[in-house]
């Protein structure tokens, strides 16, 4: 999939990690040797990006000052109704920035993840994949997702845990040719007035209309949400050497 923009949305304030986030946005929250942000732009770089097109929006000027040295091109597109709307006012905002041409990694800011995990990604067959986690069953809160023949048909956190295939991790990945589906339908939610719900809403949209998201299923490879300090001390544990 070459060449292809990482889109990474990081506009959150990250207020269960107070006081790490009173002068610093979650993103910016260190795990091991580098802040969550600066991880993800060096492993998309490693893994091929042509860019980052970050999505800002909690003190966006720190973002913009810590993205200067990144191994990679990174642009900037604030969201400035981050804290009234959902991830998809981000997720639209930066794919209005995505070249002609290029595909699409998608994740969300606060995830820690091992390398492996983008080789699984790309590797993954189709024209969009999804990282699942399968290794146990998901919590309650988690975003699962239902598969049938091989293929996401759902997703959702009130789906029933026991039937789900998986927790969706927040990182995904779309071709070149699909990439206009995804940006109008992200951009039609918008504009209808849907910012109220979460990006994987929109997926199921286009799942309804035919896109096969292939489940890229991680086993036993390391990731880490972090929304908490219980979080964060768990993903500084797995990450600690990397």
């Amino acid at each position: 999939m070459k060449p292809w923009s990482a889109i990474v949305l990081a506009a959150g304030v990250g207020s269960r990690l107070r006081p790490l986030t009173d002068s610093v946005p979650k993103c910016l929250v260190p795990v091991g040797r580098e802040t969550m942000l600066a991880r993800t732009l060096r492993l998309v770089a490693d893994a091929g990006a042509a860019e980052a097109i970050v999505s800002t929006g909690y003190l966006d000027a720190v973002v913009r000052e810590a993205v200067r040295d990144a191994p990679l091109p990174v642009r900037c597109v604030h969201n400035p109704d981050y804290e009234t709307t959902q991830n998809v006012v981000s997720l639209h905002r930066a794919l209005a920035l995505v070249p002609a041409g290029h595909g699409v990694m998608k994740f969300d800011g606060d995830v820690v993840f091992e390398p492996a995990v983008l080789t699984r990604l790309l590797d993954a067959k189709g024209d969009a994949a999804a990282a699942i986690d399968d290794g146990e069953t998901p919590p309650d809160e988690a975003m699962k997702v239902l598969v049938r023949d091989g293929h996401i048909v759902r997703f959702g956190k009130s789906l029933d845990a026991r039937s789900a295939a998986g927790e969706s991790i927040g990182i995904e990945r779309f071709v070149s040719a699909v990439v206009p589906a995804l940006t109008d339908a992200i951009a039609r939610a918008v504009g209808s007035g849907r910012t109220d719900v979460y990006y994987e809403d929109v997926y199921n949209d286009l799942c309804d209309a035919g896109l096969v998201i292939t489940p890229a299923y991680l086993g036993a490879l390391r990731w880490n949400e972090v929304d908490d300090v219980a979080d964060l001390e768990r993903a500084r544990a797995l990450f600690a050497f990397d």
